[in-house]
């Protein structure tokens, strides 16, 4: 597997109240993956985006493909959805957290989905699309990095370990989001490999079935 495209963006006004965002990226050839972010891209909402758990965002062909058969008037196409990276034949259902991932010269881990947020709706001006993209599990997941360096398109792509126990992106999404499922949700919440965030997540979803 190799790095399809990358993208990268600075926040500027966006939505109906102005509010900065950089989900509108571009493409690069290349990203500067530093510990706590990339020198080309940066976010608008550094409470929500962005930091060492958030460095770079991935979304997948799968999950433009089910948008675009949920949602016909979109113009879904790779970039839009705000991700930095996209690589053919990686997506949430094959893609787990603590993953640990060679890119190129850099070396990356998986940590967490990417919670959906408003701006997926606004920037495609469908109502509601974050909620559809959260229970469909096709979010994008984000990395910490390991090893730092400059990621260019084409690099290659390859798996280097993961854990005996963990989750694909997907399952522990469907398992969390909107009411969530009680059940998976516990099973999940016994995983090493998942965050403190993540299992308060799976806690709040237990707590709610009980």
């Amino acid at each position: 597997m190799h790095i399809e495209a990358l993208y990268a963006a600075k926040p500027v006004p966006f939505g109906p109240r102005g509010a900065p965002s950089a989900i509108q990226k571009q493409p690069v050839p290349f990203l500067t993956v530093l510990t706590s972010g990339t020198e080309e891209d940066e976010q608008g909402n550094k409470k929500l985006h962005g930091g060492p758990e958030k460095v770079l965002h991935q979304f997948s062909h799968r999950g433009y493909e089910r948008l675009s058969e949920a949602f016909p008037e979109g113009n879904f196409v790779p970039g839009t959805i705000g991700e930095n990276l996209i690589v053919e034949g990686m997506d949430d259902t094959n893609v787990f957290i603590g993953d640990v991932w060679q890119m190129g010269e850099i070396v990356v881990q998986v940590g967490a989905p990417r919670a959906p947020c408003n701006k997926i709706s606004q920037r495609f001006d469908i109502k509601n699309l974050d909620r559809f993209v959260g229970n469909e599990g096709i979010t994008g997941w984000y990395f910490r990095v390991i090893e730092t360096g400059t990621l260019n398109t084409g690099d290659e792509v390859k798996l280097i370990s993961r854990a005996d126990k963990t989750v694909s992106v997907a399952d522990l999404m469907t398992a969390v989001y909107d009411k969530g499922n009680p059940e998976k949700a516990a099973e999940y919440v016994q995983l090493d490999v998942l965050d403190d965030e993540w299992k308060g997540k799976c806690e709040r979803v237990i707590k709610r079935g009980q």
